[in-house]
């Protein structure tokens, strides 16, 4: 029995091995995104920094946290931290918008500064592959429940730490682990 046990590490070893070897995504920042813009956004610019990945929706009961977003990105982004809002629509319809008109939304009703990236499937057929990798295959899986679901990632690109919709970006257990991200060394 213990032989084949460790025969059975030996392979998934080899296998992850294998995988890394290939080129397999081993984080976050080994995805890119397209900015609201249109532009590339490849996550691997932001190595070094903290990151707060938020799927968001402009009609949602939970809009109101871009307001928290905002202010979380103004207080701490000169120590490191970049809050990127990832636009979705796939719970209950509540981003229907362009990008063009969620970013006037954004812009004009909270003030946003922090980069916006275009509309992106989080949950179900066509899923983006961030989104494929945080729910699958990252440390923290699990299917996105709702609208302003947070992922933070650290300098080191390691996803750290998910919280759920309704914890909202003031919430001490949000600000506590980005200020213990940002303190870490990369």
């Amino acid at each position: 029995m213990t032989t084949w046990i460790l025969v059975v590490a030996l392979i998934a070893l080899a296998a992850g091995a294998t995988r890394a070897a290939e080129g397999a995504p081993q984080g976050p920042l080994d995805f890119s995104l397209t900015a609201n813009d249109g532009t590339a956004f490849p996550l691997a610019s932001l190595k070094g920094k903290v990151v707060l990945l938020v799927n968001t929706a402009s009609k949602c009961g939970l809009t109101g946290q871009y307001t928290a977003l905002e202010a979380l990105h103004r207080a701490r982004k000169d120590a490191g931290l970049v809050v990127i809002g990832v636009p979705a629509n796939e719970f209950g319809a509540q981003e229907p918008g362009t990008d063009a008109e969620i970013r006037q939304f954004c812009s004009t009703k909270y003030d946003v500064t922090f980069p916006l990236m275009r509309k992106t499937v989080v949950k179900g057929a066509g899923i983006d592959p961030l989104f494929q990798w945080l729910t699958v295959d990252s440390p923290k899986k699990g299917e996105i429940a709702w609208n302003f679901t947070k992922f933070l990632i650290g300098r080191d690109g390691r996803l750290i730490e998910r919280f759920e919709p309704k914890t909202t970006p003031d919430d001490a257990a949000v600000t506590a682990a980005v200020d213990r991200a940002l303190a870490a060394k990369p």
